[in-house]
């Protein structure tokens, strides 16, 4: 389940994330020339939050958001998990800042050495917080906290940096019971890029459009 405070704070918040992924590019919106998803779907907005790292003010930005959720939603935390890729690096920045220890989780089981899905260390019954660089349909992530328990971890709940906000992703959070925190969503990002002339009122029609039927779009 998605936790979102309704507060003048926590908007100015989202939309101040919002405009720093807009600012580097890390997330790009293209109506006339959508982009293609490694699963094949068919979109008007990517997102690579991968570029925060290469801007130094952005990058601290964000990690010290992600350190404010975490230090204020959860009351005890062991390890900082992240998960492969997008998410190791501002995961280690985060665990560093915390003076924590950091895992990070593959997508599968690697098929050499020890065979392991999780790199690192942590003790059965450990507090884990996962790191998520952004959520889409949120199986991946919800596969790595999976990882996290079944080697004996015990997830408090995961922290994003951006979720598309899919009907699909938040049931399946709440299937599975694990609490999401994003910094910001596809809702405030779009509403940011209006306010910001970014993008014009027939593109951000086109924007909503996608987001409530994104396997159709485009066919």
């Amino acid at each position: 389940m998605r936790k979102k405070a309704d507060s003048i704070i926590m908007d100015n918040l989202e939309k101040r994330v919002a405009a720093a992924l807009l600012d580097v590019k890390a997330v790009e919106l293209n109506t006339e020339e959508p982009f293609t998803w490694a699963s094949g779907l068919k979109s008007p907005i990517y997102c690579d939050n991968r570029k925060l790292l290469s801007y130094p003010a952005v990058r601290t930005f964000i990690a010290e958001r992600l350190e404010e959720v975490i230090r204020e939603q959860f009351k005890r935390v062991d390890v900082i998990a992240a998960v492969a890729t997008g998410a190791i690096a501002i995961g280690a920045i985060v665990a560093d800042r915390m003076g924590l220890p950091l895992v990070y989780i593959r997508p599968k089981p690697k098929d050499h050495g020890t065979g392991s899905q999780i790199e690192g260390v942590f003790e059965k019954g450990a507090n884990i917080v996962v790191i998520e660089d952004l959520i889409s349909t949120g199986m991946s992530s919800l596969a790595a906290a999976q990882a996290v328990s079944q080697q004996g971890g015990f997830v408090e709940g995961m922290v994003a940096i951006f979720s598309y906000n899919f009907t699909k992703a938040r049931k399946a959070f709440e299937t599975a019971n694990i609490t999401l925190y994003t910094l910001t969503d596809y809702d405030t990002l779009i509403q940011v890029a209006g306010e910001s002339n970014y993008i014009n009122e027939s593109e951000m029609s086109v924007l909503r459009d996608w987001r409530f039927k994104p396997e159709n779009w485009g066919k």
